[in-house]
């Protein structure tokens, strides 16, 4: 599945937006083991403009950056789900470590990353902001992580559990 080049649809598609002058908006992450902090996150980045875009790591880009444990689900159920989400317009998978290509190639109006993320350490923001568009941070929410999800799985403790 692992597709790392913009088809001509997807980028008609982008094109067809801008055209009609839809304000797109761009987070990327790994979203594994989706969560609902990762739908309102979502739904709030959306709500930043007309159509939103996420990047989707590829299972070797998670492999690099979280270990080899990780992603617990692959990349063509990761963007299934994605997909299947309202607030969600496009998913595109990403091989590097950073987003920065991908970010270049859809030109959004806004990029979107979660509140966690300092101004000076989101990728894309400078090429962002030369276009003449946003950087949005987007309040991070307290327990609401695949990591917390997964802990809580290893030790045994249900949703009820503190």
């Amino acid at each position: 599945m692992t597709r790392l080049a913009l088809t001509e649809e997807e980028r008609a598609r982008i094109e067809g937006w801008r055209a009609g002058s839809d304000r797109i908006v761009f987070t990327n992450g790994v979203f594994d083991l989706l969560h609902r902090g990762h739908v309102e996150y979502l739904e709030e980045a959306r709500a930043l403009g007309d159509r939103l875009v996420v990047g989707v790591n590829t299972d070797r880009s998670v492999q690099r950056l979280k270990g080899p444990l990780r992603p617990i689900v692959p990349e063509e159920e990761r963007v299934e789900l994605l997909s299947a989400l309202e607030s969600v317009d496009l998913v595109l998978l990403f091989d590097e470590d950073t987003p920065e290509r991908l970010i270049r190639e859809v030109r959004p109006h806004v990029l979107a990353k979660g509140g966690d993320w300092s101004l000076e350490e989101i990728v894309g923001r400078e090429f962002v902001e030369s276009l003449g568009g946003r950087v949005e941070r987007i309040p991070h929410r307290a327990g609401l992580s695949t990591s917390a999800l997964v802990q809580r799985i290893v030790a045994g403790k249900s949703a009820l559990e503190p």
